[in-house]
This record gives structure tokens, sequence and C-alpha cells, in this order.
């Protein structure tokens, strides 16, 4: 299996326990599917979650800024995942966030089971962008890095989650020097019209 899937924080991966096993340990109600289930529900898949803030474009090309921002973990129950968690990382540590269902839960699912057959080993991430709507899975072509390393290197594979913006394909691999450009030239806001004379 080429993916090199990093072992996330265990504060991180406590909180998730702890919230899992406890209702009153978090301030919002379960998601209907995680309530669904019969048997226990364990955290899997843990993947480092970092944000795109800016896209930036010079003679050089575009250069993104991103930092990291948490770990989002795919929770199994009956077999199956059913839902998914976040945490943060806080001045006090990491902390529990939120249980999610939707569509970028089967997604991030289909998109790591295609990464598995890439001849070439990734780091997964996720890489959210905001600006667009869109989430990615990052497939860091350095598969020992540090989690919390933010740089989009060119030669890294963006696969956009579905439901993704309109003219970017959902789960096709980008290489980032073919999606960040797509992506800069939809984050540049249009220039103004002059008022009419």
């Amino acid at each position: 299996m080429p993916l090199h899937v990093l072992q996330a924080p265990a504060p991180a991966v406590r909180s998730v326990l702890a919230a899992l096993s406890s209702p009153t340990a978090v301030r919002e109600d379960r998601t209907p599917a995680l309530r669904s289930v019969q048997g226990p529900v364990s955290p899997e898949s843990p993947l480092p979650l970092h944000v795109l803030d800016q896209v930036v474009t010079d003679d050089s090309g575009p250069r993104t800024r991103t930092h990291p921002m948490g770990w989002r973990f795919l929770l199994r129950g009956d077999d199956r995942y059913v839902a998914a968690a976040e945490t943060l990382l806080t001045p006090d540590g990491w902390a529990f966030s939120h249980f999610f269902e939707g569509p970028y839960l089967s997604s991030t699912e289909l998109a790591l089971r295609q990464a598995e057959s890439f001849p070439t080993p990734f780091q997964p991430r996720l890489l959210s962008v905001p600006a667009l709507y869109m989430l990615t899975l990052w497939l860091h072509g350095d598969p020992e890095a540090d989690a919390s390393s933010t740089a989009l290197a060119p030669t890294d594979v963006l696969m956009p989650l579905a439901p993704a913006p309109p003219g970017i394909t959902a789960h096709r691999p980008y290489r980032v020097a073919e999606l960040l450009p797509v992506m800069t030239l939809r984050l540049t806001p249009a220039p103004l019209l002059g008022s009419p004379a």
C-alpha cells in the first residue's frame, strides 16, 4: 500500500474517544448515523487537515500559504464508516471539535481507495479551500514529512472530493502545478469595471 498514513497525536485520539464515550462531553448532539450505530465506534484513517489561506502570484508563478488546522478521523461502526470527527489544536492542547456526516465522508473513503492504487508512495492529508467551498485529498510527495509541514510541492497530487466546484472534476488526481492555476483564477477577484459615461 503506497499510502503512508501518519499517526495522529495521542491527545487528539483521546479527545475523540472521550467524545464518543460521553455524549455530555460535547456541546452538540451526535449525528443521526452515530446515534443509530448498534455496536462500538472507532476512529480510523487519521488525516491531518490543512487550510489554504492564500494563493500569491508573482514572477515565479503561483505560491500557496497553508496552515495546519487539526486532524480528521473517519468513524467506523457497524463495519462501515458512519461519520467523521474533527479535533483542533488549542492553547491548552488537542480538543475535540465536532462530529459530522455528509458527502465528504464517502468521498474521502473513495479517494483514499483510489490513492492506494497509485504506484508512488504518498502521505495522505486533507486540504480545505474555504474560498472555493472545496475539500481535497492532498497526497504529499514526501511520505515521511511532519504532519504540520505546510508546503504544497508542484508534484504533490490533489484529488478534489465530491462535491467539487464547477469546472473541477471530483476524484480526478491533479498535480498541484496543474490545479493551482485553475484555483488561482477562481480565487482572484474580477477587476471592477468603470461606471458607464
